[in-house]
Parts: C-alpha cells; structure tokens; sequence
C-alpha cells in the first residue's frame, strides 16, 4: 500500500481545523487512511488504498477533510485562464507520443510546497506513472523557460516535444555541472542509470526545447536551467507518456494540488500534427445510481436529502430523478468506476462505523462449499507433513511468472499457459493473474534467504490462464504447489511427500519422467493422479535458483486441487 508522509500542522491549516494528533488520526482513519507511525521530524505516516489517487499530496488529503467536516460541498472545478503557451509535437517517438502541460502562476513556492509537490510527483510516478514507463512528470520554473513565438501572434509562447538522436544536443541535467547529452545522462548521470530501460529500444529519445535549447529529457530528468526552487513563483507542468488518459489525468491531480495552494491555472495549447487540444482537461463526467442500490447495499434507509448530502459532503455533484442519481465526478477521481464506487462513497460520508450491524433477510444457513472443504482438507494435510502455509497474492508479473522460472508463455510446460492480462494495471508488479503457484513459492524463497533453513513453504492457491474454450474466456483453476529449500533436498523429497497426499486422499499416483524448463532434466516428473497428467516435480534447475538468489537446493512440486476429489 502507498504511504505518504504529511506535516500535521501543515494539514490542519489547510484542512481549517485546528484538532488534536489524536482527533486528526481518528478523522483520517474515517477516510480511510490509516495511521503508520511518525518521522523523526514529527510527520504522519498514512497509508492508504492506492485507487485514492487524489490523496497523495496533503492537499489532496485536506481537501478530503474539509469535506468530511461539512466546510465544503459539491464538485469544485478551479477556474482556468487562457492560454498564452503552446506545445508543438512534431517528429516525436512513437513508443512515446503523448504529451499534456498546463501553466500555474502565483503558487509562491515554500520549502514546505515544493517538498510536497515533490513528493506528489514521486508517488504519482510510483502509482499511476508506472514508474516513469505510462507517464512522467516535469515542473519547470516558468520563468527560465524562453518560448518561441506564436506563427502569427506574437503575444504567445512555444516550445516543442520532440525526438532527439542519442547523441544529439546537450544540456546540463539536475545534479549535474557539466552539459551532457541525453546517451550521456543514461551511461554517468545516476537518474540516468536507473531510467535507462525506458527509452533503451527507442530509435530517438524524447526531447523538449524552448528557444534557449533543450531543457528537458523525459522520462528521465529536466534540465537544471528550469529547476525549481524555494524562489519560483509561476511554474510549467509538462507530462508525457504512452497514454493520453493516464497523463491527463494525473496533470489534473497536480493542478488541484496546485490550486490549493493558491496557483491559478492556465490553459496550455498542444498542437499534434492531425489536431490541436487545449490543456489540462478538467471536465467532469458523470454516472447513475438508484436510490434502491444504496440502501440495500449499506443496510440502512435513507432519505433523497439526505443521500444528496452525503454525495456532495463526499466531494461529488448530485441531481435526484424517479428513484435514481446522476452523479458529477471531478477530474481527480480517476477511482470512480462504477456505480457501487458511488455507493462506497455514500457509506463513508454516512460513517461505516455508524452502520449498526443486523442479521440478512434470508431463510438459508450457511455452510462450507465443497470445494472449500477439500482446500482445508489439503492444507491441514500439507501443514501434518511440516509445510508453513502460505497466501501469496493471485497477481503477478510476466517476469516472475515465465521469465524467471524458465517458461515460455503460451507453452505446452505446466504453467506455461496463455496470461489474463490486467487492463490498465497499477503496478507493473501485478500486471497478470499467474498461471501456477510455484513463482509465488520461489518469490518467498528468495524474501527469506536470511532465515534459517530448512525452509518447508506450500499454498493452495488461485491460478488462471486464458481458455477460448470457456464461455469467459477464462480458466480458473485451485493448485496445491510445494517448495522444500534445505541443505539435502531431492526430487525424492518432494515425490515422498506427493505420495503421502495421494494416500490421504485415496486417489492412484504415478510420476513418469518428463522435462520442464523450471526443473532439472532427469530429476523431474509428471504428476499424473488416477491416470491424468495434473502437475509436475522435480528439482528446481540451478538457472532458476541463481536468478532467485538461492543458494541451497529446492525440490518442489505442483499439481490441480481438483483431481484430490
């Protein structure tokens, strides 16, 4: 979960209200931000659900407050001056051809501002950036920035995104005295260093120029000449990125933070060579809900007032129609996705805590599923042959899950199967369900290389893979998977404890040899349980342990729940 760091009095000037450490936590936790600890320098730790975008920032947080406490209501949309800069896009590259910019003057920077929009940027870039790969943020002082002008005005103020060579024009970086350029940032430059994956296959880097050069190389850094400091005063915020939507909408949550620190925003002209946009985009949509959804969802009765009130007491706009609500929604919300996201936002300002607590409306007694009972059944067989049971997390990456076992996707291997994708996933971390289990064991493995061994790990877990077959278009399946990590380990190991499992559960085991990619040639085997194939085990291969950082043998073995019954 992401964790922001806030000063707690900076919070409650912002915030109007002046309460105690104590109230403040209580306030912050009916958000649901929850209260991690101080730093040395006396700042809250909250950590909070990463869809809340908008709170990364005390001023989002604030803003948040001042609308639980009933000080504001409604959806607040800053107002925007015209534009007087423009952006030109123009030979840019294609992995990265999306920019969006807005201008903000009078934000009279403090130590305390730039400290938070800087940390603002980071965990934006951490989060909803992908850090730096969907979109990354720029702040320039405005005015070391020398725009050319307008063709045909000269009153405005431009500069180009575009592509440069490697080895093209150069500048002085942040952190740095000496003009390099932008191979040269990525081969000395340390931010180069840890950027350079980004832009490592693009045949030309992006690149901004004013009428002075180039001043920023994104999404690595900017140029020094911009930078901001405790002196700057009218700033240009630049963002680029794979997605238009996704650096729209992050520029959005900049400019309220921006605005709350009393910046007036202005627009900013882009200007693509098929057509031309104005920025930052802080339209509002809209989405229904019915009155009826809300109260049986919460439990509670509620009246049409009163629903509106806790709408607009959430930050939202409401008109009430026949039963349901056409709800507005600011730009910032970028977790608002469907309609009991509505709904969740009623039942906060309501105070979950509030909702008394009452037994359904329902004739049935609830039991265990079958298949929930074989899953207990498994794991207490697992934990009898001295197993520590895990739940690892269903998501995973496509490194973990193929890469670095071995596998290739799409293959014919146990695990190998075709990935469901996660559209639009927060994390590059978790960009896939897994396919099998063993890459969660191995992945704990090598969390735990500085504990004791022998380390015996197993889970009954959740895999899926893509299934044209199903009317979903999706298989979803339970594995029970086992890792033993010790000085001695062997296939014989893992095999022995197999067969225990197939006593237990009266069902025929067979282990005929076979190959994997993830396990040692001669030292694995099919799982093939009353004649069907459902696993595989064997002996980990030294490739797999290396790129884990193992250093003892591993004997594992995985197979489906399903062919216990």
């Amino acid at each position: 979960m992401p964790v922001v760091e806030i000063d707690p009095d900076e919070l409650r000037e912002l915030a109007g209200h002046d309460k105690s450490d104590e109230e403040l936590q209580s306030d912050l936790f009916g958000l649901g931000l929850e209260f991690e600890g101080e730093t040395e320098d006396g700042e809250f730790q909250l950590e909070f659900a990463p869809d809340r975008l908008d709170r990364l920032s005390v001023e989002g947080i604030a803003r948040s407050l001042r609308y639980q406490y009933g000080d504001v209501r409604g959806v607040y949309v800053p107002s925007t001056n015209d534009a007087e800069w423009r952006v030109e896009v123009e030979d840019v590259p294609e992995d990265r051809p999306y920019v969006t910019a807005a201008v903000v003057r009078g934000v009279d920077m403090t130590e305390g501002k730039l400290e938070s929009l800087i940390q603002l940027q980071e965990k934006l870039h951490a989060t909803m950036g992908r850090k730096r790969a969907k979109g990354a943020i720029g702040v320039h002082d405005l005015a070391m920035v020398k725009g050319g002008a307008f063709e045909g005005d000269d009153r405005g103020k431009t500069i180009t995104y575009t592509g440069i060579d490697p080895d093209g024009d150069s500048f002085v970086p942040l952190d740095a005295d000496t003009e390099m350029t932008p191979a040269d940032v990525l081969e000395d430059h340390p931010v180069g260093e840890t950027y350079a994956d980004l832009v490592a296959e693009y045949e030309s880097y992006p690149a901004i120029y004013d009428d002075i050069g180039l001043f920023s190389f994104p999404p690595v850094i900017n140029g020094k000449r911009t930078e901001v400091d405790e002196g700057s005063r009218d700033l240009l915020v630049e963002m680029t990125g794979t997605d238009q939507w996704t650096i729209d909408r992050m520029l959005a949550i900049v400019c309220y933070a921006l605005d709350a620190r009393g910046g007036r925003i202005e627009e900013v002209d882009i200007a693509y060579p098929d057509r031309e946009t104005v920025r930052p985009d802080l339209q509002t949509r809209t989405k229904s809900v019915a009155h009826d959804r809300i109260e049986s969802t919460l439990g509670i009765d509620l009246a049409v007032e009163e629903t509106i009130d806790l709408f607009e007491r959430s930050g939202l706009g409401v008109e009430h129609d026949d039963g349901s609500y056409e709800v507005e929604i600011p730009p910032y919300r970028t977790d608002v996705l469907h309609p009991m996201d509505l709904v969740d936002d009623v039942g906060r300002a309501y105070g979950f805590n509030d909702l008394e607590p009452r037994y359904p409306d329902v004739s049935t007694v609830g039991g265990r599923h079958d298949r929930s009972k074989l899953e207990r059944a498994a794991r207490e067989t697992l934990v009898g042959l001295g197993f520590e049971d895990l739940l690892n997390f269903h998501m995973i990456s496509e490194r973990e899950n193929y890469e670095r076992m071995g596998v290739d996707p799409g293959s014919d291997a146990f695990g190998g199967q075709r990935p469901v994708h996660i559209e639009g996933p927060y994390s590059e971390d978790y960009t896939m369900l897994r396919t099998w289990a063993l890459p969660s064991l191995a992945m704990v493995l090598e969390n735990n290389t500085h504990r004791a061994y022998p380390q015996d790990i197993a889970e009954v877990g959740f895999a899926a893979a893509r299934d044209d077959a199903e009317s979903s278009g999706v298989a979803e399946r339970r594995t029970v998977a086992g890792a033993l990590a010790r000085a001695d380990s062997s296939y014989e190991d893992a095999k022995a404890r197999l067969q225990t499992i197939a006593r237990n559960f009266g069902v025929e085991l067979e282990t005929p040899a076979t190959t994997h990619p993830s396990f040692i040639d001669g030292r694995a085997a099919s799982v093939v349980i009353d004649g069907e194939p459902v696993g595989v085990v064997g002996e980990l291969h030294p490739r797999v342990l290396v790129e884990h950082d193992l250093e003892v043998p591993v004997a594992a073995f995985e197979f489906d729940l399903a062919a216990l019954r």
